[in-house]
Order: structure tokens, then C-alpha cells, then sequence
């Protein structure tokens, strides 16, 4: 249960400004149905989260124990620091559009969490827990849940969102994590 309660808080905090999120903002500006982008960012999310957490819990098994939760903290600390830099919307009128709003989500969507901080995150998380599953279904709640009221509120709840607290906010909860696994990794010396 801690891996997806960590995970959903810390995808769904992460996402916000994220530019997947304004990923959403341009896709619903250039599609009129919205379950087709919903749908895509599902796909996507399932896809990329979920061989991020397979590669993670590969990686807990590589690293030798009493290293691991020593190298998950200084993660949640580098990621803490990356949210505080904010994102910039990348997405351009792009030929995938032609494909239609689920296929051209999905391939994007995909595409713009390669390398991004939740993605990231993501790995983190399923390293530092034994619960792979859980860890994907929390990120993928978490990733939802950030993009959906954006695709059905669109640019009204943007201009609303107070976008550096949020990224304030999610870079306190990374280190919230941090400190708590390092309290861990001093727990099982």
C-alpha cells in the first residue's frame, strides 16, 4: 500500500507544469473529443511507466542492499532539485497529429516521458519498494490524475494553478521521501 500512495502522490504532484501536462493543453487545442487523449496518455503511461518500474526493480536486484537505499535517497534528492526548474512546452504542430488523437497521444505522450522526471521517479520508486505493480498502477493513477482535469478544464484551470508552488511542493515531497529512506538505510545498519 506505501508503494502506491508514494507513487500516486508523487507522479501527481511531479505532473503539474510538467510538459506533459502542456502536452495536454495542445492536444485538446488541436482535437475536439477528449476521451481519445485520454485514452492515449493511459496507453502511454502504462507503456513507459511500466518498463521504467520493470527496470528499476531490475536495478534493486543489481545493487547490493546496503547500497541500494543509499542510492534511491540521493535519486529522490536529485529529483527534488530537478522539479524546482520549471518545463517549457516543446510540443509543435507535428506530422503525428495526421494519425488521430489516440495514436498521435499515445506516441507523444510516450515520447515526452522518455527521460522526464516522472519517468524517472518511476524507476526510483520501484526500486526503492517491492511492489513493482503497485508502483505502476500508483504512477499511472498519479499521471491521470494530473492530465485529466487539464483535458476537461483545459487552459481555465491552468491560468488557475499556481504552478511554482506546485513544483515547490513536489520537490519538498521528493525530499520528504529522501529523508525517509535514508532513516531506513540507517535502520538496517
Amino acid at each position: 500500500m506505501d508503494a502506491l500512495l508514494a507513487s500516486t502522490a508523487a507522479v501527481f504532484i511531479a505532473e503539474i507544469g510538467d510538459k506533459t501536462q502542456l502536452l495536454s493543453l495542445f492536444l485538446i487545442s488541436r482535437f475536439p473529443h477528449r476521451t481519445p487523449i485520454i485514452l492515449g496518455i493511459l496507453v502511454a503511461t502504462l507503456l513507459n511507466h511500466g518498463l521504467s518500474a520493470l527496470f528499476g526493480a531490475w536495478l534493486a536486484q543489481l545493487v547490493p542492499d546496503h547500497w541500494l537505499l543509499w542510492f534511491v535517497a540521493a535519486s529522490f534528492v536529485a529529483i527534488a532539485l530537478w522539479l524546482l526548474i520549471p518545463d517549457k512546452d516543446s510540443a509543435q504542430d507535428s506530422g503525428l497529429l495526421g494519425l488521430g488523437a489516440f495514436a498521435a497521444t499515445t506516441i507523444m505522450f510516450f515520447v515526452a516521458e522518455i527521460g522526464d522526471k516522472t519517468q524517472i521517479a518511476t524507476v526510483v520508486l520501484a526500486a526503492r519498494y517491492d511492489a513493482t505493480f503497485w508502483v505502476i498502477v500508483g504512477t499511472t493513477i498519479g499521471m491521470l490524475a494530473a492530465n485529466v482535469p487539464v483535458i476537461m478544464a483545459g487552459k481555465w484551470l491552468m491560468e488557475r494553478l499556481p504552478l511554482a508552488t506546485a513544483r515547490i511542493g513536489a520537490s519538498v515531497l521528493f525530499a520528504v521521501l529522501a529523508i525517509f529512506t535514508v532513516w531506513a538505510a540507517l535502520r538496517s545498519l
